[in-house]
């Protein structure tokens, strides 16, 4: 059985999960007000690496996750992307994409045996930064990202993030946060 220790703080991530205590808090365009979705998830991390570039070598999971509201059949947000791990730099990072048209490479400093560590993206940045479809960046333009992972044992983990979003039709600078535990299934 393979340790996983190149993977630092990434490597009890890996496996299959699912949990239905997520919390959506955002801005719904029906309503045109802010409310609360409770979501159940499912999210897959598969390791890979090390990818070397020069010097950098990183070792990382491949993630997809989608979650549902209720017994819905299609799920309402999905993601692709990378956890990434470097060592060198004690740098761990998140890059993902959802298919709204926005990306997001979010990024911060910990420990290979840190068992919390949070990771941040700020728009325009050139390291650690968001992007957004032309639509997005005019209308509800994602300005900062923040998740804060928490590993509660090696079958559970939960995050909690904020997206602070410029949006044109709310008026004003809102927080969008999820929430979410998340149990192992397999792996």
């Amino acid at each position: 059985m393979t340790d996983y220790i190149e993977w630092g703080p990434l490597a009890p991530l890996i496996g299959t999960w699912e949990g239905d205590e997520g919390l959506d808090v955002a801005f719904a365009h029906a309503t045109g007000s802010v409310g609360e979705t409770p979501y159940r998830e499912h999210t897959e991390m598969k390791p890979f690496g090390p990818v070397d570039n020069g010097t950098q070598s990183l070792y990382g999971l491949d993630y997809r996750m989608a979650a549902w509201r209720g017994d819905e059949e299609n799920p309402f947000h999905t993601e692709v992307g990378y956890w990434l791990w470097d060592a060198a730099d004690r740098a761990v990072s998140r890059c993902f994409m959802i298919p709204r048209g926005s990306t997001v490479l979010a990024g911060g400093v910990t420990t290979p045996d840190a068992n919390s560590f949070t990771m941040s993206a700020d728009v325009g940045s050139e390291t650690y930064g968001i992007l957004s479809n032309p639509y997005l960046a005019r209308a509800a333009r994602t300005i900062r990202y923040v998740v804060t992972i928490d590993i509660a044992g090696p079958d559970e983990w939960a995050y909690n993030e904020t997206s602070t979003i410029d949006h044109e039709r709310h008026g004003d600078v809102l927080e969008h946060t999820d929430r979410n535990r998340l149990r192992r299934v397999k792996g």
